[in-house]
């Protein structure tokens, strides 16, 4: 592979990187080595084709139809995608295949925000991914035009390595083609655009303490995060928060993607407007793509303060994907409301 261009992200110290190549992802050298190789497919649909990243794989041993019948982690019902277990035929520099199919596609800033939707989970995970390899995803036979798609997904790599997803390197990588030297330049062009990200604390390279910051760095006490079905449990947790601490301020509106954007940028800068987040689990809670982006961008700023701001709440039983479970939570289920009072009490005492 060739790498073409790098733009370099630092986040409490650490460089990270994007990079763009032109190469072939299914002969990935060894010194490109990474933990895991992101494919998109059509849902349930691993055809080789052609023209396909799938169909390359195919080629030199690697079938994607049957690593899909004996997946190590499906999370396809949460984030529509599912991770292989590990890769056995020899010489492949990947360790495991993240495939990425979505029952819906939108337009590409869509498609990106799903697609970092998907790798989170596994970022934040045991072992932890730290490498990871695509192509420009979706552009091939799901016919997204080539340079909006890496335009947006340059976009929202920079954003969430600048907000703290822990990857080291994230490669994108071309096929040669006469499209080429516009795409060189989408990439660069990306490379010049100001980061837009909202700076706090953290940049300055250290670990914070939520604790140390005074109430004035913050406009809310608490995030709170729901979905708009658990509205009745949110409101009574907020009056039995404001019946302990009357001058508690809470942020309780209820935010959209705004699908023109494939990196959140006002969910981002609401969170890190707050001490604390609260996040009401629940079936809807963890279908929802607003939800998940809150609890994900509130997970990386929780991995960078050294007391936390997630405070989660169990509120109704759901299959919780891992990540989630390994935080631990207040558990309230079935919405008992004598939980939740108590709950509240003692979120209160950790303000």
């Amino acid at each position: 592979m060739e790498l073409i261009d790098s733009i370099l992200v630092r986040h409490c110290g650490v460089d990270r990187a994007v990079n763009l190549y032109t190469g072939d992802l299914a002969a990935l050298p060894a010194h490109e080595a990474v933990d895991v190789l992101v494919v998109s497919a059509f849902p349930n649909d691993y055809l080789p084709t052609r023209t396909s990243l799938i169909g390359a794989l195919q080629r030199v041993g690697v079938s994607v139809a049957d690593l899909a019948r004996d997946k190590e982690v499906d999370l396809r019902s949460f984030s529509s995608c599912w991770l292989s277990r590990p890769i056995q035929t020899p010489n492949m520099h990947f360790r495991r295949i993240l495939c990425f199919e979505p029952a819906h596609r939108g337009a590409a800033p869509e498609v990106v925000g799903d697609i970092f939707r998907s790798i989170v989970p596994f970022a934040t995970g045991t072992p932890p991914v730290r490498q990871i390899a695509m192509p420009l995803v979706a552009s091939g036979d799901q016919g997204e035009p080539a340079e909006a798609m890496l335009d947006s997904l340059v976009d929202a790599a920079v954003h969430w390595l600048e907000g703290g997803l822990t990857l080291d390197t994230i490669k994108v990588v071309l096929r040669e083609s006469d499209a080429t030297p516009a795409l060189r330049a989408t990439f660069a062009s990306a490379k010049e655009r100001p980061a837009q990200a909202a700076k706090s604390p953290r940049e300055s390279g250290e670990p914070v303490d939520s604790g140390q910051r005074h109430d004035s760095a913050h406009q809310f006490d608490v995030f709170v995060s729901y979905c708009h079905q658990d509205k009745a449990a949110a409101d009574e947790l907020v009056a039995a928060l404001k019946a302990h601490r009357p001058s508690i301020r809470i942020f309780l509106d209820r935010l959209e993607l705004r699908t023109g954007s494939a990196w959140q940028q006002h969910i981002f800068e609401s969170l890190d407007a707050s001490r604390k987040v609260v996040c009401l689990f629940s079936p809807a809670y963890i279908a929802s793509k607003v939800c998940t982006e809150e609890f994900n961008i509130a997970l990386m700023r929780h991995r960078d303060v050294e007391s936390g701001v997630l405070l989660p709440v169990y509120l109704r039983t759901a299959g919780l994907p891992g990540y989630m479970r390994m935080l631990q939570y207040e558990d309230v289920r079935e919405g008992d409301s004598i939980k939740i009072a108590a709950t509240a009490e003692k979120l209160v005492s950790v303000l």
